[in-house]
């Protein structure tokens, strides 16, 4: 992975937990927190509940980013194959952009969520009544697999890496980068619900999005094009 793949998960991240993740995630947040911190056992135990939960969400975008990353690597067996998936993934990532934006209707489409299933009201009811540090944790990797389409952008980048580790990796640093506006929720909601923040941050990394998007149909396009092109990008 090179500069600009880095920069630009970061960056597309931690706009995103400002913007999309506190409207998809804030009301799971907010819910646990009051539902099973506990004032009495102090701040610390409370903050390592609350990192729990985080280490939990991160664990299972890991492992989407593995998966992803492996289905990426079917497709290194030839630079054709390879650039189309960077191409099939640059247009997803466009069409998200334009869809974060509120110029498409695009996320709305996919972005069912799994609340509506009974499995998930009885794993969740479960979870949200323990009081235990592993529950928080649990209850993490719970959130951490709702359909969401910051996940499904940085899957989709994950999918582009065409490596497992390297997948894993892209989905990592995107949850380390949620991290401080996540585990902070509770003390800033008023300011981060704010419909006008959040929807400049929206802006933002629509705009980011889209513009990778744009970078990766290039790339794709290099890989069929240049016959001298390295089937390996990541390194």
């Amino acid at each position: 992975m090179n500069t600009i793949d880095f920069l630009s998960i970061i960056s597309v991240a931690f706009l995103g937990s400002l913007g999309h993740c506190v409207g998809m995630c804030g009301g799971f947040v907010i819910a646990y927190t009051t539902a099973k911190v506990d004032p009495a056992k102090g701040k610390l135990w409370g903050g390592v509940a609350h990192l729990a939960y985080n280490i939990g969400r991160i664990t299972s975008y890991a492992i989407i980013g593995a998966f992803f990353g492996y289905l990426g690597s079917i497709m290194l067996i030839s630079k054709t194959l390879h650039g189309s998936l960077y191409i099939i993934v640059g247009i997803f990532m466009v069409l998200m952009g334009l869809s974060l934006s509120g110029n498409l209707r695009f996320l709305t489409s996919i972005e069912a969520s799994l609340t509506q299933y009974s499995f998930f009201r009885t794993i969740f009811s479960k979870l949200i009544h323990s009081k235990s540090l592993w529950s928080f944790f649990l209850l993490g990797m719970l959130n951490g697999f709702l359909p969401c389409g910051l996940v499904y952008f940085f899957a989709a980048s994950a999918a582009a890496t065409g490596s497992p580790f390297w997948g894993a990796v892209v989905m990592l640093i995107f949850g380390l980068s949620t991290v401080p506006v996540m585990f902070g929720l509770g003390t800033v909601a008023g300011f981060l619900k704010s419909s006008s923040f959040r929807l400049l941050m929206l802006k933002l990394a629509s705009l980011i999005i889209a513009v990778y998007g744009i970078y990766l149909l290039y790339k794709g396009y290099w890989f069929i094009t240049d016959p001298h092109a390295s089937i390996h990008t990541c390194h």
